[in-house]
């Protein structure tokens, strides 16, 4: 991890910024004390999913958009 002014950073963000895509963390520093952390960006863990990884284990029920009973939305706004 290397330490870096505000000042330093100004004079050169490109190349900070350069070493930190190559993997390196800056803290940057006002008056000698710690204000930021630049460090990369982590890489997604993983790629997008799959579609269909659960196809056939759930079926939508016909009244899945059928409107509520009254009951239960006056339960919802407080009734």
């Amino acid at each position: 991890m290397t330490t870096i002014s505000i000042e330093e950073i100004q004079q050169d963000l490109r190349g900070y910024l350069r070493r930190v895509a190559a993997g390196e963390t800056l803290v940057v520093l006002e008056s000698n004390q710690p204000v930021a952390e630049i460090r990369p960006i982590a890489a997604p863990a993983r790629g997008a999913r799959p579609s269909g990884l659960c196809a056939g284990e759930f079926t939508v029920p016909e009244d899945f958009d059928a409107a509520l009973p009254e009951d239960l939305l006056d339960s919802f706004e407080g009734r």
